[in-house]
């Protein structure tokens, strides 16, 4: 008798996003960007000029469960900071 393994499937991916507005400070945007997504101030900085000039960014790729709790973290930040940012997720 042969054993079958069940094939197990990979987790959907989803992309966390931050999109542009025109009074969220840069200083802010940089510092969501390292305080919930880990990223160096180079790293940090590279990702929120790409927002700024192209209106949307990706901060990374996670799990549903990951993308929705760093969306909820950085829009209850942002909130509690009184700044409109916003921030999003799709699936991959």
């Amino acid at each position: 008798m042969t054993k079958v393994k069940p094939k197990t499937k990979r987790p959907n991916l989803y992309r966390v996003l931050i999109l542009n507005d025109d009074y969220t400070p840069m200083e802010f945007v940089v510092l969501v960007l390292e305080k919930f997504f880990q990223k160096d101030v180079e790293a940090a900085t590279k990702i929120m000029l790409h927002v700024h000039h192209h209106g949307i960014g990706e901060c990374g790729v996670f799990t549903y469960e990951i993308a929705e709790t760093k969306v909820t973290q950085v829009m209850d930040f942002a909130r509690k900071s009184q700044h409109p940012l916003q921030c999003v997720m799709e699936k991959k």
